[in-house]
């Protein structure tokens, strides 16, 4: 038996029929006054009159009273009345009786009694009798008829489902058109496969509107969908509130993301609330959210488990996510395993980490290798930090290339690298440009340092000489690390601008790089500072730089201290030097020590 769709009728059905001079849904009139006019007439002998009134009967529901004057009106000739007076019968419970009277009406022409045979005879299995006698109705331009035949065809997987299925939506039928939509939709983007057909699209929109302007609440769902996605905000709030008074709890749930997407919580939490009571599990996880950001954990686990009822998965790997912000890693890791065994891939990954976290690696690798091959990009690249943990390199770079093949922009950085140090630097470059696209500070880093590599050698520059070149791919990169607080980065933009002249500017990025504990960064500054006089300033940055482990600042503050006279402070930051070295610092180093030596001794 095909869908009717929602809110079907006795007059949807096509099994009931004014008699009207046609075989189609009509309006009866109802009013007292009709009722008698058509009683007199029919008294009176009037064909018509008598069909007229027996459908206004049957249509009060007054099967007793409309019985007689079908039955007079048939025996005329009526086939209006013959088509009613089935109904009449199957709705008594004699559906081989009915289905004789509309046997009758249908070689008389009704398109509506052609349309009621099929359908009989399709519940009852003979689909041969059932297409014949539905296309009979469909050829005839009965919409219920092409509706009926376009599901048997479709049943049967015959391609002239769809023909029909847009003949009955052309005239008017709701369900067809949302039906015909769908079909449009899953062409346009079958099933593994991501493509583009806009006219397809064009055309199943132009479906879902008239269904849904027809109260098909399901069509004004999927048409609210898609003008969501494509940007139409409120037309799109339109339609999923016409489908949620309807009673559509996924248009409910919709409508509670977009109110909250427009800062409205408190009205999403009121369509969320009307969707889950109504099992929406994505209502109730976004209720259950909504709770815990609250700071309420007991009502969000409440609302979580709701949606775990309501057989939506996420509530399990939730309440995962809750019990691990408390503490409750026993508790996480049920639900975890709960919603990982039924197949969520993000509930397999965060069961794996909890598992490493408590040094269970073997039990944490075979949950990665799951959430992974279910599509999980960050479990692909824990798998990779896993192996090449274990000093598994090449496993790992499989693993990280198919994070980064996915737009993960830490696995990008990592194949960048790799490919770094096999010495294949186009490759590396396109990984890392993908990673600092992705606003990777590190990745851009190493991008600009590729980039620098490249570069023809600049012509030095007095510091304070005014500079009007522009900057180069690489400066650019090396910036973009630099204001994403990248040290080494800020250390090298300072650089480059110092290498151009350009005091303020070097200054700037030394001391934000120093600041943020960078040793090179605060010796920089220290000899900027030394340069423009300030070497009192400059001492206190070496300082820094050498109580971190820099042989050069402790280098350059024993020569301070040697030169003011304080000989002994001056061998103690020589001894430091030669410590820390690098071998050119710690000679130079040892050279001045000795000296301070003797000349202490004199």
């Amino acid at each position: 038996m095909d869908v009717m769709g929602d809110k079907a009728t006795l007059f949807e059905t096509g099994r009931f029929v004014q008699p009207s001079g046609r075989d189609g849904v009509g309006e009866a009139p109802d009013d007292a006054a009709e009722e008698v006019r058509q009683r007199l007439a029919a008294e009176a002998g009037d064909v018509e009159a008598m069909s007229v009134l027996g459908a206004l009967l049957l249509r009060r529901g007054d099967l007793d009273g409309a019985e007689p004057h079908l039955r007079a009106a048939t025996a005329a000739g009526d086939r209006a009345a013959a088509n009613n007076l089935g109904v009449l019968l199957h709705q008594r419970g004699y559906a081989d009786d009915a289905a004789g009277w509309w046997r009758i009406a249908a070689v008389a022409g009704s398109a509506a009694a052609a349309h009621a045979l099929g359908r009989h005879h399709r519940e009852r299995g003979d689909e041969p009798a059932a297409e014949y006698w539905l296309r009979q109705s469909a050829e005839q331009g009965h919409a219920l008829g092409a509706y009926a035949l376009a599901d048997l065809l479709e049943h049967r997987g015959d391609a002239a489902a769809e023909q029909w299925m847009r003949t009955a939506a052309e005239r008017g039928h709701r369900e067809a058109a949302y039906r015909l939509a769908r079909a449009l939709d899953r062409r346009l983007v079958p099933e593994g496969d991501v493509g583009e057909d806009h006219g397809a699209g064009a055309d199943a929109e132009q479906w879902y509107r008239q269904a849904a302007a027809r109260g098909h609440r399901r069509a004004a769902l999927h048409l609210g969908a898609i003008l969501e996605r494509r940007g139409a905000l409120k037309e799109a709030g339109r339609w999923y509130l016409t489908s949620a008074k309807d009673g559509e709890a996924r248009a409910a749930c919709a409508l509670g993301f977009l109110l909250r997407d427009a800062g409205d919580t408190e009205s999403a939490a009121v369509w969320w609330l009307r969707a889950a009571q109504d099992g929406d599990g994505n209502a109730a996880n976004a209720l259950g959210a909504l709770h815990a950001e609250r700071g309420e954990p007991q009502t969000a686990e409440r609302w979580y488990r709701a949606a775990m009822d309501a057989g939506d998965d996420n509530g399990a790997y939730n309440l995962g996510l809750l019990c691990a912000e408390q503490g409750r890693t026993a508790q996480a890791e049920q639900w975890y395993r709960r919603a990982a065994y039924a197949g969520h891939r993000e509930a397999a990954n965060a069961l794996a980490i909890l598992l490493l976290q408590g040094g269970d690696t073997a039990g944490a690798e075979p949950w990665f290798s799951k959430a992974a091959e279910a599509g999980s990009v960050d479990a692909a690249f824990n798998l990779g930090i896993l192996f090449a943990g274990r000093g598994e390199e090449a496993v790992a770079l499989r693993w990280y290339e198919r994070a980064a093949a996915a737009g993960h922009t830490e696995a990008a950085l990592q194949v960048g690298i790799a490919r770094l140090r096999d010495g294949d630097e186009a490759t590396a470059e396109r990984h890392l440009r993908c990673a600092a696209g992705g606003g990777s500070a590190e990745a851009a880093y190493r991008l600009a340092t590729v980039l620098d590599a490249r570069r023809p050698p600049v012509p030095a520059h007095t510091l304070g000489e005014p500079v009007h070149e522009e900057k180069s791919e690489c400066e650019e990169w090396y910036e973009r690390a630099a204001s994403q607080g990248h040290r080494r980065a800020q250390v090298r933009v300072g650089m480059l601008a110092a290498s151009r002249g350009d005091v303020v500017e070097a200054a700037r990025w030394y001391r934000e790089a120093a600041e943020a504990g960078s040793r090179n960064g605060a010796f920089n500054l220290g000899l900027l500072l030394a340069r423009e006089g300030s070497e009192p300033e400059a001492a206190v940055w070496w300082t820094r730089a050498a109580d971190a482990g820099h042989g050069r600042a402790a280098l350059r503050l024993a020569l301070v201290y040697a030169r003011r006279g304080e000989l002994a402070e001056g061998q103690r930051w020589a001894d430091r030097a030669v410590a820390l070295g690098p071998a050119e610092v710690s000679e130079r180093a040892a050279r001045l020590r000795d000296a301070l030596r003797e000349e202490l001794s004199a």
